[in-house]
């Protein structure tokens, strides 16, 4: 099925000849068996332009705001990074302060980083068992907003990479009471929405009162790589401020068949998306009901409630296997999102075959029964050291890099994480701390690789000299 915009392109496509870009002039495919080529347009008349939206773009952005029950939304082919980016920035004027939960993605530290803006730390508790953060607690978000009173908006991620969420509703109303913006980083949830809330996609951010909400609909739903959207919602935020960041941001020459993708989604969801789900909560139901007779191989979405989690999005089966029951889960057929010291973490979504996790369930079944205990956690996620300086001092000042044992006690100035989830374990700024030192350890005996983002590497460290 065809979406409204993907028709519309092919209709001017096919009315004139181009004497514009893109080169391959609609003839020659870029790739044998790629067809999209055939409405790849540019600006032209009737195209519309996604930095100026009027025409066929405003029409699809419009499409995808009511279905999900946005005031506005805006298509972004940046994925959720050029979303975060612009939107901190229209939110956060050049040198404010901000409050950010410590787990959000790199790309709000970049961002932080080029407004040259003052952050206050919101840092989730641990689930020591899994090593991963739990949900930012309400009451932190008031008591650090009485704090600092010139906080200039709030950024949060929920559902984190994990698929752990936040109370968004309590949160935002909290914000709200002081007239402060609520930012969600939502890249991993864009499954969240009305329609898909009967079989258990509650508290999305979007409905429950956030400011800006940041999707990556590529990253759950059929949408192509690369593409994303951001909805905005009540009176706090000017769109026309976020529409000036993202033309700073984002590419002036935007790929059509990226757009026609956001907007097939959009047409897919409303069609089909009420069976999708519907399936989808069946298999995922299946799969659980194997995983709670296991007693190796502990799950995340299985365990039992626990305080440090609000909720928990089980489209995200986060194993603690190891990279050994990842070894194992490739020899069955099947390759993990993700990797990280003793956790495996496989993303499912409402596109999977149907006995997708049914194999997935008999494959775990069979490994658990001759397993040994899971491995334990270990420190791989470290309270973040006293901010010595922002960000961007950081980044200014002169740096030497050392060994990481002769780091400890100086200040970081580089970022450190592992890819995925690309939440930085060390920013710019930070003190080295011990325990930050004990977690690249954990985590390199693991066999996980840590990126650097400037000269140092696993066991260097650059600091400010």
């Amino acid at each position: 099925m065809k979406s409204i915009l993907q028709q519309q392109c092919e209709q001017l496509a096919a009315a004139r000849y181009p004497l514009h870009m893109p080169g391959h002039k609609r003839r020659l495919a870029p790739a044998p068996g790629l067809s999209c080529h055939a409405f790849d347009l540019t600006e032209i008349e009737g195209a519309d332009d996604l930095h100026d939206a009027r025409g066929i773009l405003a029409e699809a952005m419009a499409r995808t705001a009511g279905l999900y029950g946005s005031r506005w939304c805006r298509y972004l082919v940046g994925g959720s990074t050029v979303g975060l980016l612009a939107g901190i920035r229209a939110l956060a004027p050049f040198g404010s302060e901000v409050l950010v939960a410590r787990n959000c993605h790199k790309s709000v530290y970049h961002a932080i980083e080029l407004g040259r803006l003052t952050a206050y730390y919101l840092t989730p508790p641990v689930l020591a068992d899994f090593g991963v953060y739990g949900s930012i607690d309400p009451a932190a978000v008031a008591a650090a907003l009485a704090a600092h009173p010139g906080v200039r908006c709030v950024i949060l991620t929920s559902p984190t990479y994990e698929g752990v969420q936040s109370d968004i509703a309590a949160i935002a109303g909290i914000c709200h009471t002081r007239g402060v913006p609520l930012l969600v980083d939502e890249a991993h949830g864009a499954h969240y929405l009305p329609l898909a809330e009967p079989w258990g996609w509650r508290g999305g951010a979007v409905g429950a009162g956030a400011d800006l909400v940041v999707q990556s609909a590529h990253k759950t739903l059929p949408s192509l790589t690369q593409t994303a959207w951001l909805h905005g919602s009540g009176t706090l935020v000017d769109p026309a401020a976020v529409d000036r960041q993202l033309d700073v941001f984002e590419t002036s020459s935007p790929s059509y068949p990226l757009l026609t993708s956001l907007d097939g989604c959009t047409a897919w969801l409303a069609a089909e998306g009420p069976a999708a789900f519907a399936a989808w909560r069946a298999r995922l139901d299946r799969f659980y009901a194997a995983a709670r007779t296991w007693h190796n191989t502990p799950v995340l979405g299985a365990s039992p409630a626990r305080a440090a989690v609000y909720g928990c999005d089980d489209g995200k089966v986060l194993l603690r296997i190891g990279a050994e029951g990842a070894a194992d889960l490739r020899a069955g057929g099947f390759e993990p999102e993700m990797v990280c010291g003793p956790n495996v973490l496989a993303m499912t979504s409402p596109c999977d075959g149907e006995d997708a996790l049914d194999r997935l369930a008999d494959l775990l079944t069979r490994r658990d029964a001759a397993a040994a205990p899971a491995p334990a956690a270990g420190p791989l996620l470290p309270p973040p050291g006293p901010a010595r300086c922002t960000i961007g001092q950081a980044l200014d000042c002169p740096a030497a890099v050392l060994p990481l044992e002769q780091a400890v006690g100086k200040t970081a100035a580089e970022y450190v994480w592992a890819y995925p989830p690309g939440v930085p374990l060390l920013a710019p700024g930070e003190e080295v701390t011990p325990a930050f030192a004990a977690a690249v350890a954990a985590l390199t005996a693991a066999g996980t690789a840590l990126h650097h983002s400037g000269t140092g590497n696993g066991q260097t460290l650059a600091v400010l000299a």
